[in-house]
């Protein structure tokens, strides 16, 4: 797909400095990205091809899904993100890859970018809290950046690192839980083709408030799972720390898989989708079982909750 170019050039509406960088970001995502003019890469759109991996459930809207949400980084109320994530720069952006691969390397977004064609993929997700979802994400399968990375054979899991920065989060403080956020997968998880390294949804860049530029999407477990604003992966041959496992361990497992049997601290029962009146039943693994429930045979997944 080529680019659709704008009216009017970005130099006559952005400051050079900034315009220079979007220059380069969308001159090598032309492949993928579509754009109209403006200061801000957020509400620019996505082309992405639709995916056999999606639900056929009807998406939550749009304006649900962007302000009602959980960033601790831009406060703690579900209402916060939206308003203090307005000013957030996540332009330009770059994601280290360390640890245990055959060449650790620094990737820039533009070539993130090209490592795999962008799908379209709706996926149902559920927060621990008790509210669910159905989001049209954009992105690739994880998996693709592993191949990229080529971990060595002591590479049991993959551990994902968030930006923090004080000064764009001020409100980081008030939050409670170490920052930068961490968080973690075991190898065949972040194998697993579910596993999505999303840069957008809804056909638009994603934005600050959903973890722009790029973050975690892992739709069988609770939604904190799905770490935001990442810009460290690392291959490592021990269990990684994760931020809600160090900060309450008794109700933050490692593994989190939505599982209406185990109530570390209430019901997980039912949820109620955001934007319906009534509850529903909580399915397991999120409605996921036959594709991820033999990852975990033979384990007690009330053990590793």
């Amino acid at each position: 797909m080529l680019l659709r170019r704008p009216e009017l050039p970005y130099s006559s509406v952005t400051p050079k400095g900034v315009y220079l960088s979007r220059r380069r970001f969308f001159g090598s995502a032309s492949a993928v990205l579509g754009f109209a003019a403006g200061g801000t890469l957020e509400g620019q759109k996505l082309s992405a091809a639709k995916s056999p991996f999606s639900t056929t459930e009807k998406p939550t809207p749009f304006q649900d899904v962007t302000s009602y949400n959980n960033f601790y980084e831009f406060g703690t109320a579900k209402s916060d993100p939206a308003r203090n994530a307005k000013r957030f720069r996540s332009d330009p952006w770059a994601v280290s890859i360390e640890g245990a691969v055959a060449k650790p390397r620094v990737l820039d977004l533009d070539v993130l970018l090209q490592i795999a064609p962008l799908e379209e993929r709706i996926y149902r997700h559920r927060c621990v809290e008790g509210w669910s979802i159905v989001v049209p994400w954009i992105g690739f399968p994880l998996n693709a950046l592993i191949k990229l990375a080529n971990p060595t054979s002591s590479a049991k899991y993959v551990a994902f690192q968030s930006l923090y920065d004080p000064k764009q989060m001020p409100d980081a403080r008030y939050a409670g839980i170490p920052f930068p956020y961490l968080e973690g997968l075991r190898m065949d998880e972040a194998l697993h083709p579910l596993s999505l390294l999303c840069f957008g949804l809804y056909g638009e860049v994603l934005p600050n408030q959903n973890g722009a530029p790029i973050r975690l999407v892992v739709p069988w477990k609770y939604g904190f799972k799905s770490i935001k604003s990442i810009t460290k992966i690392r291959f490592v041959e021990k269990q990684p720390p994760t931020t809600w496992s160090l900060a309450v361990p008794s109700v933050y497992g490692f593994y989190s898989n939505v599982n209406p049997e185990v109530d570390p601290l209430w019901s997980q029962a039912t949820e109620r989708r955001l934007g319906d009146f009534f509850k529903r039943k909580t399915l397991k693994f999120n409605g996921y079982a036959e594709q991820v429930a033999s990852l975990y045979g033979g384990m007690d997944l009330r053990k590793n909750f």
